[in-house]
């Protein structure tokens, strides 16, 4: 199918000059409709869709300017060519400011209308691209809030799904407990206790997750601070004994997957500290750093206490806390060093930032 010709108005109450224009712009491939006077080319502009104008400056009645004037009120205003004397070129750079894409100045031998025809097809072109430009702004817009709307809806789902894991650790940890209250057993009473403060470590990083804005990343600081918490609550010593885990975090944020090997870890290593560190009638300080040190993250437990034994070589012992921080380690891609040279026990385990 071939290409409909563009369609151009012009306006000039001279009819000669006029169908000279039209004959002109239709050899050239321009459909093209005439009006003798401002209010007829207004009509016109108003009911058809142009995709230029050529508009002649001096006319009774209504001039150039003031038709260009109603010529801005339209919806999707078409190029106005502004057709002007040769004494008049004050009065086009008026109608440049005024919205005239360009100007032309008229005279006596006509040679003008070549320079029209000439405008009409650059500014038809100019117009062509700006609205293809128009367009494919309009569709990276569109597709960013689309994209936007649909991170929105999938972070609030996350956040959705965080609340309902935590809910359900949480209801786990309560069976654990009630579970370990009925049991005589000591020993087995213990291990459910130690049960549920592993499960409770991995909920805190859920609450983190679905109270926070970001479902990506755990603030270290804030997630350390609420499991020690948990952890001081969890094993208070006899009634007038004051036991304390001392934190010193950086503000660091760490992926959610490397957030819940780092509280397993913590929660294994202060827990043996405090059961195993000090008499029962003296508890010390426990002390858990996490540091940025370049582009590693250096995690440190510590105590004063009596110490890891001088006879065991191995940095970590066999049972099942043991096994527990070794696994954490290894998914962390982390190292565990035991520092001997400490007075007391101090672990330190570094992971990739």
């Amino acid at each position: 199918m071939d290409e409909v010709a563009p369609h151009i108005l012009y306006i000039d109450d001279d009819p000669g000059i006029a169908r000279l224009v039209q004959r002109h712009l239709e050899r050239s491939g321009f459909r093209v409709t005439l009006a003798c006077s401002g209010p007829e080319g207004l009509a016109l502009a108003a009911s058809h869709a142009f995709d230029a104008i050529g508009l002649d400056h001096f006319m009774p009645g209504q001039d150039g300017l003031e038709v260009l004037e109603g010529l801005r009120g339209l919806a999707l205003p078409p190029p106005v060519i502004f057709v002007t004397g040769a004494e008049e070129t004050r009065i086009a750079v008026t109608a440049l400011k005024n919205g005239a894409a360009d100007y032309v100045v008229k005279d006596v031998h006509g040679t003008f209308i070549e320079l029209l025809g000439a405008s009409v097809t650059q500014e038809i072109g100019r117009a062509r691209l700006q609205r293809e430009r128009d367009a494919a702004e309009r569709e990276v817009r569109e597709s960013r809030d689309r994209l936007a709307a649909l991170a929105a809806q999938q972070a609030v789902l996350l956040r959705e799904v965080n609340h309902r894991v935590a809910n359900s650790l949480q209801l786990i940890t309560s069976l654990i407990e009630m579970q370990a209250r009925r049991v005589s057993d000591p020993t087995a009473r213990l291990m459910l206790r130690q049960a549920a403060e592993r499960v409770e470590a991995v909920t805190l990083v859920h609450r983190r997750l679905y109270t926070g804005d970001n479902v990506e990343f755990v603030e270290m600081d804030a997630y350390l601070t609420g499991l020690v918490d948990e952890l001081e609550r969890a094993t208070q010593p006899a009634a007038g004994v004051v036991r304390r885990i001392a934190l010193a975090a950086d503000v660091i944020r760490v992926e959610t997957d490397k957030a819940v090997p780092v509280g397993l870890i913590v929660n294994e290593l202060v827990t043996n500290a405090l059961k195993y560190a000090y008499p029962k009638d003296s508890p010390g300080p426990v002390r858990v750093a996490l540091r940025q040190d370049a582009g590693d993250v250096r995690l440190v437990v510590e105590d004063d206490g009596i110490g890891y034994p001088a006879d065991d070589a191995r940095p970590l012992g066999s049972g099942l806390g043991s096994m527990i921080v070794s696994s954490m380690a290894q998914s962390l891609r982390a190292t565990v060093d035991l520092d001997r040279a400490h007075h007391g026990t101090r672990f330190v385990v570094t992971f990739p930032a």
